[in-house]
């Protein structure tokens, strides 16, 4: 089964990329295809997926934790 990868994108969503099922609170299916976007601001008239409304309104840059080095 091949990896599947979730990108935080700066200001905007949550990028899916691979196989995955996407299921609501009560266990149903949403339909997905290979690649797409859930929304983190709140803004979408399209929930869960993304529809851009965050452009302009949404600050929101995250990083992962700089790996600690050993000396």
């Amino acid at each position: 089964m091949a990896k599947v990868q979730i990108k935080v994108n700066d200001n905007g969503s949550l990028r899916v990329t691979g196989e995955v099922e996407l299921v609501d609170g009560a266990g149903n299916p949403f339909p997905v295809k290979p690649s797409f976007s859930l929304c983190r601001c709140g803004r979408s008239t399209n929930m869960p997926f993304c529809n851009g409304a965050h452009k302009g309104v949404f600050q929101s840059v995250v990083r992962a934790p700089e790996p600690e080095t050993k000396e």
